[in-house]
């Protein structure tokens, strides 16, 4: 065996006239690959190097989504603790990727400070590379499948009469898949507004409804960028609807509401994290494409909310470490006991994304938004965003739009109980990418 770098043109006329092995070594992941000997022929090194292409562009691409999904895990961690600092108790779910994919929109037109403050908010790496890395994450995300349906789409809104730079429209369509709508925003901006709540509705399947309040379109308004994400699927292996029984969740130590509890027996991918109490289990869907994930701390015996303790705790690298399913115990069977539920929520992200430190964008004196249209004076007005879960025995419906104007255990039986607050998160597992995040605190 032998490692090289080469160049094709230096051993143009090489054969190799004997079987050899050999490594290719990507120094961007450091990370090698042993390619098998070429059987038959004597081939010359340029041939045998060409077969070599997709194994380059295969670890490329792993290196793109490795970098983009820890970016998007970052960013939906830090969401989701400001958005628990504002609602402590209460139920939280957002589509983290709807969120950064609207938001990485505005990047492609921010200059100076405002574009500094959104990657740092939004984890980005720093440069133009995100964009191509969106590309990539959403051309796979959008491929098809005939044992889900998961579409996530982008749409650019803009005034008739406003002048957008070509080359900021050409990088939307080209990254984003986002064509440019024009629309009469200073004439009749409530039928603006309509007109976009039923592109959402539609590409939801009905399941996200009035994105937009009245209000929040005005004759100002001069772009809204829009994403919207549907996901349905089964699991892989389907809860028996006999076996649903109500049953008591414990909101708090000192309250507690009946749900319909699921229940089910059967090896399931199954994690402990002792230094924090914490049980996960992973419920994959069909083909196990994608999966659901469930953090379910102990109980607090001394009054303090183990939730919270939990979102302080957690980090992409930990959260990366024990849902790795070499890090899982995959032979245990696992009692499950799941609450069905449903849960609508919405949200205005300019406060909770300025908490974040994404101040200037949202401000019209600050915001430097000219590579949208070549010159200052564009600001982020509202960042609305609504998402939709339900989850029942046969598997997951979950929707989410965003309009942003301008360790292992020896084999066992395991009891996984939800029967109080978890946090829940949908995977795409080939790229590790996290479409959906929720805190589920309390039945509706």
């Amino acid at each position: 065996m032998f490692f090289f770098t080469l160049r094709t043109d230096l051993f143009s006329n090489l054969r190799v006239t004997r079987r050899f092995s050999f490594t290719v070594h990507d120094q961007r992941t450091q990370s090698a690959r042993l390619l098998p000997p070429p059987i038959g022929p004597s081939r010359p090194v340029r041939e045998i190097l060409s077969d070599m292409k997709p194994v380059r562009e295969e670890s490329r691409k792993q290196s793109v989504m490795a970098d983009i999904s820890a970016s998007n895990t970052g960013f939906a961690l830090e969401l989701l603790r400001t958005l628990s600092q504002a609602s402590p108790a209460g139920n939280i779910f957002v589509s983290p990727l709807s969120i950064s994919s609207a938001l990485a929109m505005v990047y492609l037109g921010a200059k100076g400070d405002t574009a500094a403050q959104m990657a740092k908010a939004l984890s980005f790496s720093s440069g133009e590379s995100v964009h191509g890395d969106f590309q990539t994450l959403n051309g796979d995300i959008n491929s098809p499948s005939a044992s889900y349906i998961l579409k996530l789409a982008n749409r650019l809104y803009g005034e008739n009469t406003a002048n957008f730079l070509p080359l900021f429209l050409k990088a939307t369509q080209k990254h984003y898949q986002a064509d440019l709508k024009a629309v009469d925003f200073m004439g009749a901006p409530e039928a603006c507004r309509m007109e976009i709540n039923s592109w959402v509705e539609q590409q939801t399947e009905n399941k996200i409804k009035d994105l937009l309040k009245p209000g929040t379109v005005t004759p100002m308004t001069r772009l809204a960028l829009v994403n919207a994400i549907y996901f349905k699927g089964n699991w892989l292996n389907r809860f028996d609807p006999a076996n649903t029984k109500e049953m008591s969740f414990k909101v708090n130590q000192n309250e507690a509401k009946q749900v319909q509890m699921m229940y089910q027996m059967k090896k399931l991918p199954y994690n402990y994290v002792p230094e924090l109490g914490l049980q996960i289990l992973e419920l994959p869907y069909v083909d196990e494409e994608l999966s659901m994930f469930i953090l379910l701390p102990e109980e607090s015996a001394d009054g303090s909310d183990p939730l919270l303790k939990l979102e302080n705790e957690i980090t992409q690298e930990k959260l990366g470490e024990w849902t790795n399913r070499r890090n899982m115990d995959v032979h245990s069977e696992v009692l499950v006991h799941l609450p069905k539920f449903k849960l609508e929520e919405d949200y205005e992200l300019s406060e909770p994304l300025a908490k974040l430190g994404m101040t200037d964008v949202f401000c019209g004196a600050k915001a430097d938004l000219s590579g949208m249209n070549g010159e200052r004076g564009l600001f982020l007005s509202t960042v609305a965003h609504k998402a939709f879960v339900e989850v029942n025995e046969e598997g997951t419906e979950a929707a989410a739009a965003t309009v942003v104007t301008v360790l292992l255990c020896s084999f066992r039986e395991e009891h996984f109980t939800a029967d109080h607050p978890f946090i829940f998160f949908i995977r795409h597992n080939k790229t590790k990418a996290i479409l959906f995040l929720g805190r589920f605190s309390s039945p509706q």
